[in-house]
């Protein structure tokens, strides 16, 4: 994995597609720059009395077109550089998806296997009592990310309604079905990275049943991606996880692969594997589609000149550097990019958060629907600013149209003295 500095990227990204804009120097770097973070210290008493002190982050990027939205993850390599390059590319993903929201990410320094369900109970909440005072449904409303969940997200919603004396379930989204939830959410990311692909494989004139498939990262989203890909008539024939990749010509029924890494922590060691490889390898291997679902970065320069895949879905947040998409591009390999791919959650997350709102739940085959129109529409809107600007990729035709649509916004509310 690279060591690439994730905010730098999204700048890059941004400089990349602002080329093709008429926009000012003033406007450009307000669009890459977050309106505001929260950078706290969260003291907590652990279960054997002791105290331990965590650092958290909340980065609000921009809300020109709604309120900021964004997930909230638990990891040790949270820093302040990466929140605000995931709070950015939020903003450009709601975009692409034309959804009316902005964009925002938090996180916590912690690796959460080493705490108790108590102790990372008090983390939670004391980390929602720091936010109280800027989150909200019409200001900013979190979400799951790394190593949270609806257990997280219960914790939040409990915390806030409990200090603003008030129900309001759409101030956070990724919650249980019982707490206010969406049927459909834990399985949007991973299906809007291959509704994505679909579209890709269909643009691009390839027939999806019998594609091979290879998937880094075996959490909710590459897990998910690998089922549904598989329910399509693909061949997945590898997948990794942080403890190395297994592989086999004949391919992997995704779902036996899970319930073999949910009894052993890992999908290394599964029976049915001819072969066990490195990410790396995994990454590198001659398949028709390569989803990267893991952490950001996995796809650095000097890999991507080794990439044998046709095209990418990326189930992760900046999991390919921009020198490496240019290779990529340079190669003709087609990246459906982040900001659409695996928009997934962050529209359901909308859905959920409409829902909320109203007081009235839509069918699972309500959200699925909504979520394949979506993703149908905005990546046709992709190919055809790709195609009439003769733009050099997927990539920075999302965030041609995305900066459009976020500087409409702003030059429509005006500047405020």
């Amino acid at each position: 994995m690279s060591d690439v500095n994730p905010y730098q990227s999204l700048r890059t990204q941004i400089d990349a597609a602002a080329q093709y804009l008429d926009i000012s120097e003033g406007q450009l770097e307000r669009l890459k720059t977050p309106e505001r973070i929260l950078e706290t210290n969260l003291s907590v008493e652990m279960d054997d009395g002791s105290v331990e002190v965590f650092r958290a982050y909340r980065s609000q990027f921009n809300g020109d077109r709604g309120p900021y939205k964004g997930g909230i993850r638990y990891h040790p390599q949270v820093d302040r550089d990466e929140v605000k390059a995931l709070s950015g590319w939020m903003v450009y993903k709601t975009a692409t998806g034309d959804i009316p929201l902005g964009g925002g990410k938090g996180g916590i320094v912690i690796d959460p296997s080493n705490y108790s369900e108590s102790e990372l109970e008090r983390v939670t909440r004391s980390f929602a009592k720091e936010l109280t005072p800027l989150i909200g449904a019409d200001r900013d409303v979190p979400a799951p990310d790394v190593n949270t969940g609806q257990r997280e997200m219960n914790w939040i919603k409990d915390t806030y309604e409990t200090l603003e004396n008030t129900t309001e379930p759409g101030v956070i989204t990724g919650k249980d079905l019982a707490s206010g939830g969406s049927e459909g959410r834990v399985e949007a990311t991973g299906r809007s990275t291959v509704v994505a692909a679909r579209e890709a494989f269909e643009y691009l004139d390839k027939d999806l049943e019998g594609a091979t498939v290879a998937v880094q990262g075996y959490g909710n989203a590459g897990w998910i991606a690998a089922k549904l890909i598989h329910q399509m008539g693909a061949n997945v024939v590898a997948v990794s996880d942080s403890s190395g990749a297994i592989y086999s010509e004949a391919s992997f029924d995704p779902v036996a692969v899970k319930d073999y890494k949910r009894e052993t922590g890992s999908v290394v060691g599964y029976p049915d594997a001819a072969e066990e490889l490195t990410n790396e390898e995994l990454l590198t291997l001659d398949v028709d589609l390569l989803i990267p679902a893991a952490l950001e970065n996995a796809i650095d320069e000097p890999l991507a000149h080794d990439i044998s895949a046709d095209v990418i879905s990326e189930a992760a947040n900046g999991p390919i550097t921009p020198a490496a998409d240019d290779v990529l591009s340079d190669r003709e390999t087609l990246v459906i990019p982040d900001i659409l791919a695996n928009a997934g959650g962050v529209i359901v997350s909308y859905f959920e958060w409409v829902q909320n709102r109203q007081r009235f739940y839509w069918s699972e085959e309500r959200v699925n629907e909504e979520l394949d129109s979506i993703i149908v529409d905005q990546f046709g809107n992709l190919v055809d600013a790709y195609e009439e600007r003769n733009l050099p990729s997927l990539r920075t035709a999302a965030y041609v149209v995305a900066l459009q649509r976020v500087m409409n916004a702003g030059e429509q509310r005006g500047t405020w003295p």
